[in-house]
């Protein structure tokens, strides 16, 4: 195996590591549905797609999620939670890659991030409508959520929530990259 390589997936299972310890420190935010818990797990799936490419940082999310997993169990029985999670962050962090790989500085980077913000948001909204939540009140053998409830559980706690949490994430991503902008192009010319 080549320096390079072995290089790269050290650097993906450091950065999965961080991120699975990252979201261990997770809470609710102020005025939202306590069983939205936030934590800054993306961040460094953030730094794998700018320094790696977006396979790195799909595998960051996957490494982050199953380690979470089998850290802390699921109510469920079943991962729900860590594949709504894994979704997300796929949601968030493409549309940065995509957006910041077309023009490769900080406005690129800034523009990125409001695309994933967006499309986290929008994105979560639906698959939490459509798939998750009535996986969490089937797998735990609750009455589903229908109607009313669900609408405003989707347009006035799942909605914001991930507004909130992407701008969070971009607010301390994009200074992070301020801090590392040398050490980010020094790691994408060595690991081409």
């Amino acid at each position: 195996m080549n320096n390079k390589k072995l290089r790269k997936m050290v650097l993906i299972a450091m950065l999965g590591s961080i991120a699975t310890i990252l979201m261990q420190f997770n809470f609710p935010l102020p005025a939202l549905p306590a069983f939205l818990k936030f934590d800054f797990g993306e961040v460094p799936a953030v730094i794998a797609i700018m320094t790696m490419g977006p396979v790195a940082g799909i595998t960051v999310e996957l490494i982050k999620n199953i380690l979470h997993w089998f850290l802390t169990g699921s109510p469920t029985g079943v991962p729900v939670g860590e594949i709504a999670n894994f979704a997300t962050g796929l949601l968030f962090i493409l549309p940065i890659y995509f957006v910041f790989n077309a023009f490769k500085n900080k406005k690129g980077l800034v523009s990125g991030f409001v695309a994933g913000t967006v499309t986290m948001a929008i994105g979560m909204s639906l698959l939490n409508y459509f798939v998750f939540l009535p996986m969490y009140t089937y797998f735990l053998n609750m009455p589903p959520v229908t109607g009313d409830a669900l609408y405003t559980m989707i347009v006035l706690g799942i909605l914001p929530f991930n507004l909130v949490k992407g701008i969070i994430v971009a607010v301390i991503s994009i200074l992070l990259y301020g801090r590392m902008n040398k050490w980010i192009n020094q790691q994408q010319v060595e690991l081409q």
